[in-house]
């Protein structure tokens, strides 16, 4: 496709900011013997990593298996926007899980921001997590749909206020003449998210999970035990826990069917002066506007910005990636026109038909947790709780989300992606006008 290109990927982290300026350079051994354990999981990101580290407080022997680095994927590539809510409108669904099951949804959208606010607190994760996070509204409409989540977020208990601000009042956090306006809350956040990922690997190694990188999985093998395999060794285990989203590939083809690898793409500009990094972004928050494909952009912790986008369903990544980005970033803040860009990269994230979450068992002990859609920094972290305490005898949240279906994608391999980019072309015209 003109203008595109496949991603280049190593087994080691991509060329991002956030792996220049990682806290430490966690190395661990790839699996080379066949092992047993209570239950094994398959993925070290955010999902994969939590669950390990929910089982180990719990008491279960786990281990995590990686095929590349902790945090390799989206988890340690993502914008670092911390948001609550899960999902995209649970109501959809209430036929199959009832008022009531909407309402914990929601319930547990909330609670996913606190749990990482408990883990940085409990295992002294230096992560530069802040709170703070900005809408932004490029359309009068988009004013309409803040006010209409500002009243929603107070009807469903949100804890936190979601302010309504003007253009004016926007200044003091966004500094933009392109928006219109915003909504503001200071429960969602921002963060370093592959430090984050890094501190809740260490606190579940220290209790006990026994974690190997470079260990890809080739096979699941059912059975009353099932048998992970490796291209080096193998895991038996009671349970398996398949982690793996956008990037676990063909091992499970029903899994693989049900979810899409989409391309989003960050770059991240050199330190920026104190007096510029207020100017641009005084409030210190992350930000997102409202589109399909959409903006999404904030202050690191060291005055970078980091600006990311391009979302598309392609899962392919510009030729020129840090190009288009910077045209796109000078849209917003023409006072950047001279700053040097030092990082850009690109990641799949999973997507799902219906935009919720998937968890559910295959063959009773093999159970999968996929398809965030692009907003998964909180909620893998509830997921990864919900997960643990099925296995660990409480299953109600986790039969609640097993309870709402999730259809593989139209069209097969071949069609699949050709559909769902025209679905965004679509969406991306109607945002333009």
């Amino acid at each position: 496709m003109l203008g595109l290109r496949s991603p280049v990927e190593t087994t080691e982290h991509t060329g991002s900011y956030y792996a220049a300026s990682a806290n430490e350079q966690a190395r661990y051994a790839p699996l080379v013997n066949d092992i047993e354990a209570d239950i094994v999981v398959v993925g070290a990101g955010f999902t994969g990593i939590n669950t390990a580290l929910e089982l180990a407080e719990r008491g279960r022997e786990v281990v995590l298996l990686e095929a590349n680095r902790l945090g390799w994927g989206a988890s340690g590539r993502n914008g670092g926007q911390i948001i609550g809510g899960i999902g995209h409108d649970p109501e959809r669904f209430q036929r199959h899980i009832g008022r009531n099951g909407v309402r914990r949804i929601y319930q547990l959208g909330i609670e996913a921001r606190d749990i990482i606010r408990e883990r940085v607190e409990r295992h002294g994760i230096d992560c530069d997590l802040k709170w703070g996070y900005c809408d932004v509204a490029l359309k009068p409409r988009h004013l309409r749909q803040f006010a209409e989540w500002r009243d929603h977020e107070a009807a469903i208990g949100n804890p936190h206020e979601y302010r309504l601000l003007d253009r004016e009042e926007l200044r003091d956090y966004v500094n933009a003449e392109v928006y219109l306006g915003g909504l503001l809350n200071y429960g969602n956040g921002h963060l370093h998210p592959l430090n984050l990922c890094l501190g809740e690997a260490r606190a579940a190694a220290s209790l006990g999970t026994r974690i190997f990188e470079q260990s890809r999985v080739t096979a699941v093998i059912p059975g009353p035990r099932p048998r992970v395999v490796t291209a080096q060794g193998s895991v038996r285990a009671n349970k398996v826990v398949l982690c793996g989203n956008a990037y676990l590939g063909n091992v499970v083809p029903r899994l693989a069917s049900r979810v899409l690898p989409s391309n989003s793409s960050v770059i991240a500009t050199e330190p920026l002066p104190v007096e510029l990094a207020q100017a641009i972004i005084p409030g210190d928050v992350a930000v997102c506007d409202p589109r399909t494909a959409l903006d999404y952009f904030r202050l690191s912790a060291d005055r970078r910005l980091l600006f990311g986008g391009l979302s598309n369903y392609t899962g392919l990544e510009p030729r020129d990636l840090v190009g288009t980005l910077h045209r796109k970033m000078l849209r917003v803040f023409p006072a950047l026109a001279d700053v040097r860009i030092d990082y850009g990269w690109s990641g799949q994230i999973g997507i799902g038909l219906n935009r919720m979450p998937q968890l559910g068992r295959l063959d009773g002990n093999i159970i999968y947790i996929q398809a965030y859609s692009g907003h998964g920094v909180a909620p893998t972290h509830v997921m990864a709780r919900i997960t643990a305490a099925m296995i660990d005898g409480s299953p109600a949240d986790f039969d609640l989300f097993a309870r709402i279906p999730h259809y593989p994608f139209p069209g097969g391999k071949l069609l699949r992606r050709p559909g769902l980019a025209l679905g965004m072309a679509w969406f991306k015209l109607r945002d333009a006008l």
